[in-house]
């Protein structure tokens, strides 16, 4: 399952999280983004119990996509241990998100 976060909880559920993160910074009115995300529900079940899976909203929380560089959406950073490993920009497919999360895992 893919919960959402917030500034006020990205330390806890990200950057402190025992397992790795991949993190769709997006936003509600972004096309991309909303066919990403069932993408994002398929692999979240996949690899529960080895990967957490988190959204932010850019628009919600500008201050986290600032400080992560984050300049288009979607744009999907996956965390380790509380530093960045690796990013994509733009919608992912299946095979592209396992890709971008192989280094983490």
């Amino acid at each position: 399952m893919v919960n959402t976060v917030t500034g006020a909880d990205f330390e806890a559920k990200v950057l402190k999280s025992e397992l790795p993160v991949l993190v769709d910074f997006y936003a509600d009115w972004c096309g991309p983004c909303k066919m990403t995300a069932p993408v994002l529900e398929k692999l979240s079940g996949e690899l529960e119990g080895k990967l957490s899976i988190v959204k932010i909203n850019v628009d919600e929380d500008p201050d986290i996509a600032q400080e992560y560089q984050v300049m288009s959406i979607p744009n999907l950073v996956v965390f380790k241990g509380g530093a960045v490993v690796n990013r994509a920009i733009g919608a992912q497919n299946l095979a592209g998100l396992k890709a971008l999360i192989e280094k983490a895992l």
